[in-house]
């Protein structure tokens, strides 16, 4: 800090010069903060449900509804295999809805046209509600060579996995309300 004088109408006036420094961290700094803060890493698929998917809003935030999801699923004799709570996405092994067994992976799971796969997206919608998507697909035919997500269809409504979605949903509602 330097003082200067100066006179002003025959008095001196002292005038301090101060060099401020900036308390704000470096614009690279806070970059690269931020940065680090934002996970890209997440468990949900880069698609999204198909838009005949049944959907439901609940009156509770996603990371509750997805342990509850999960276990009904594991109830019915699903086995989960993908769920997080704070991505809000479950994902389940290939069931057979007439021998009620599952299939991890992409391999063979025998019966086409019985075999289903749930998949659930919990978005939150407003403060403290989650709209639950469920989606349940199967795949009329096997081809290695396309991705597993090109060969599946939504199911019929009426069939065996189109009234295991909808139990989801109708356990959901009575769990959480909506």
């Amino acid at each position: 800090m330097s003082t200067r004088m100066r006179r002003s109408g025959g008095r001196a006036v002292g005038r301090s010069v101060m060099r401020a420094h900036s308390i704000r961290p470096p614009a690279r700094l806070t970059a690269i903060l931020a940065f680090a803060a934002c996970s890209p890493v997440t468990t949900r698929p880069s698609f999204l449900p198909y838009p005949q998917a049944l959907v439901i809003i609940l009156d509770a935030p996603p990371p509750r509804v997805v342990p509850e999801a999960v276990g009904w699923l594991t109830s019915q004799g699903f086995r989960a295999e993908w769920s997080s709570p704070q991505d809000g996405y479950v994902e389940t092994a290939w069931f057979n809805t007439r021998t009620h067994t599952s299939v991890l992976g992409d391999g063979d799971p025998g019966d086409l046209l019985s075999t289903v796969k749930i998949r659930c997206w919990a978005d939150p919608n407003v403060p403290g509600k989650t709209q639950l998507t469920v989606e349940a697909v199967y795949r009329p035919m096997l081809d290695p060579s396309r991705p597993e997500r090109d060969l599946e269809e939504v199911v019929p409504q009426g069939s065996d996995g189109y009234r295991l979605a909808q139990q989801l949903i109708d356990a959901m509602k009575q769990r959480f309300g909506e």
